[in-house]
């Protein structure tokens, strides 16, 4: 699932990481119209522009992604690119600094715990101010967190750093208190973003509340969210009072594409100024790109995990299985042997073309401190052998047609959940029919542009999986435990892959109240083995952040980390803030790039006005979460 998505899911969640969530308009025939992206000819718009200035002199940078925003909502949203807007759009009480990923100050400009660590005191700062003139305070805090621990439709996307408050009080404007339960060692790395409690306060149900309603969206981060279309663009201006500076482009505008090829022909002609792909651009297109005048090409570790998922048996908080999943991947032999004919090297070399790093752990090598490998003996490498044996152990072996059955003589096919708009997805997919056929199993690739709802109703047997991992790994790892769990069957909830362990969660536990550095780390790498040996995630690949933009239209921009990293996803607003115009360019057209296309417009006003208005939580594990 994808990528808190900083939290990731593509996904994503995509996955990547963690589910993720999104409203669509559906509405009589009306529907096609909206499918329509931002910035094609029409009778009103007949060609796509160049990139120029606005008539106003207004500095404009484009991101084309591939992405659909899920929510607009901190409570609710999951998914990369919506989380990436609330990075851009509120503040969180602390920040990673580019460099290295070390905390910095952010809402809280110091924090503090007491002897026992039970209590810890952040200095809010006094120079913040939401967009509409009020002063922001400890007072905004104190309301988001307690919202979210309330649960009232407030706990999808940030419940697992408030499951260990006990009380959050805001004793002066500038002093935010909370208690622990118990010492909880990620205490500044909270990623949550701070809500104006004055604005969210009127609203009557958050679990409904998409944020799309009121344009300008009142926020305190470097940028504003001014408009909104689903699925065509998400735009943002400036924030002139933020209290770190304001950018250095007047608006940034994300354009969706659900064409990747589309969205690069677009960066050449100059349409839009990044690129960012699904999440990354394919070799081929990168390479399309690297001969092209005026584009650069950031090619960096990447901070996210290519996976496979196996549906462990989709339950509820209080135990009530749901789903369809396949018994036979309850067994641990045949989870194993499906990832012992899984060939990484011929993955990375294949599909990525050398643009990734082979899998193993749960968390990328870009994060040392965490990164874990198996040892030798541990290690479920390339072995269709060992994985044959493995099943006829487990009693699925291969009858004269050459086809693995189990005891009931039913044949072993399985079922994948495949991202529609994702080619690594449908790449991988063409190997593992290969390769599970050779052993005798079945595979039915099952491509979906909304993977979201077999998913959380627990009907599919596997999955491709994928996050974006955080500078502290406990959002992704709190996924997998049982607290995240949904509360009813086939609700969407934090869990990433229905997975529940008391071992796991007593790890958990463990990791989330030691503070000495090391000694937590080995419990994160312990809790990665742990994963890695049940044989339900297996982790293929880590890929490179393949990206790139123009630089007639972006003179300079901060990739994170600083030496070595990505652009688009970070763990901050560091590289759409630090973003400097190339001289004498306005950036790409704002008017053609944002979509205000009248002919879309009127269909999506059609639409609303005709039609039913309705709320759907979609994931996309491939890049969910950060």
């Amino acid at each position: 699932m994808d990528t808190r998505d900083q939290h990731g899911r593509t996904s994503t969640g995509r996955h990547s990481a963690p589910p993720a969530r999104t409203r669509l308009l559906v509405a009589g025939g009306a529907l096609a119209a909206l499918g329509l992206t931002a910035g094609l000819a029409t009778p009103l718009n007949p060609a796509p522009q160049q990139a120029r200035a606005g008539d106003d002199g207004k500095k404009t940078l484009t991101v084309a992604v591939a992405q659909s925003v899920d929510s607009l909502s901190p409570f609710l949203a999951q998914r990369l690119l919506s989380t990436s807007i609330h990075r851009l759009t509120y503040e969180y009480l602390t920040n990673y600094d580019p460099k290295d990923n070390h905390t910095v100050p952010g809402f809280a400009t110091k924090w503090e715990p007491s002897a026992d660590k039970l209590t810890w005191t952040y200095t809010i700062r006094s120079d913040s101010k939401w967009s509409d003139g009020k002063k922001a305070t400890a007072e905004d805090a104190a309301w988001t967190f307690n919202k979210i621990m309330s649960k009232e439709g407030t706990a999808t996307a940030n419940s697992n750093f408030v499951t260990n408050f006990k009380k959050v009080t805001a004793p002066s404007p500038t002093r935010l208190v909370i208690e622990l339960k118990k010492p909880q060692s990620t205490m500044a790395a909270l990623d949550v973003p701070i809500v104006p409690k004055h604005v969210w306060e009127k609203v009557d149900d958050l679990s409904e509340f998409n944020n799309d309603k009121d344009f300008p969206v009142v926020g305190n981060g470097p940028f504003v969210l001014s408009d909104f279309k689903v699925d065509q663009f998400v735009k943002l201006k400036a924030n002139k009072d933020f209290w770190r500076g304001a950018p250095k482009f007047d608006e940034l505008v994300f354009k969706t594409y659900k064409d990747q090829d589309a969205a690069v022909a677009a960066l050449k002609k100059g349409e839009v100024s990044f690129v960012a792909g699904q999440p990354a651009l394919t070799p081929a297109q990168a390479n399309g790109l690297k001969g092209e005048s005026d584009v650069k090409v950031n090619n960096g570790p990447g901070r996210r995990f290519f996976a496979i998922a196996t549906n462990p048996g989709a339950r509820t908080l209080d135990g009530k299985k749901f789903g369809d999943g396949h018994p036979a991947l309850l067994d641990k032999r045949v989870r194993q042997a499906l990832f012992l004919s899984v060939d990484r090297k011929t993955i990375v070399d294949k599909v990525f073309q050398g643009n990734a790093v082979e899998g193993a752990g749960y968390i990328p090598p870009r994060f040392s401190d965490y990164a874990w490998q198996p040892s030798r003996k541990q290690r479920l490498a390339y072995d269709p052998k060992r994985a044959a044996a493995l099943l006829d152990e487990a009693g699925y072996k291969k009858n004269s047609d050459g086809k693995r059955v189990g005891k009931d003589g039913k044949a072993l096919d399985f079922r994948i959940l495949c991202h529609a708009t994702d080619p690594n997805d449908k790449a991988v997919g063409k190997y593992l029919k290969e390769w599970w056929g050779d052993l005798g199993i079945g595979l039915k690739v099952n491509c979906l542009d909304d993977v979201s709802v077999p998913w959380y109703a627990g009907e599919y047997d596997l999955a491709f999986d994928g996050w974006s991992v955080n500078p502290d790994p406990d959002f992704v790892l709190g996924i997998h435990t049982c607290a995240a769990l949904p509360e009813k069957a086939k609700e969407s909830a934090a869990t990433d892959n229905f997975i529940c362990d008391k071992k796991f969660d007593e790890l958990y536990d463990k990791q989330l109240a030691e503070y000495d550095p090391a000694k937590r780390a080995a419990i994160v790498k312990q809790m990665q083995s742990w994963l890695y040996d049940s044989g339900y995630m297996n982790v293929m690949a880590y890929p490179n952040a393949v990206e790139a933009y123009r630089t007639d239209q972006i003179k300079s921009i901060t990739t994170m980390p600083e030496a070595a990293g990505n652009i688009y996803g970070q763990d901050g607003y560091w590289s759409w803030w630090s973003a400097t115009p190339a001289s004498g360019s306005g950036g790409s057209d704002g008017g053609g790039s944002t979509g205000v296309i009248i002919g879309i417009a009127v269909a999506a006003a059609v639409v609303v006005g005709g039609g039913a208005l309705i709320a759907l939580r979609r994931r996309s594990t491939a890049e969910d979460r950060e």
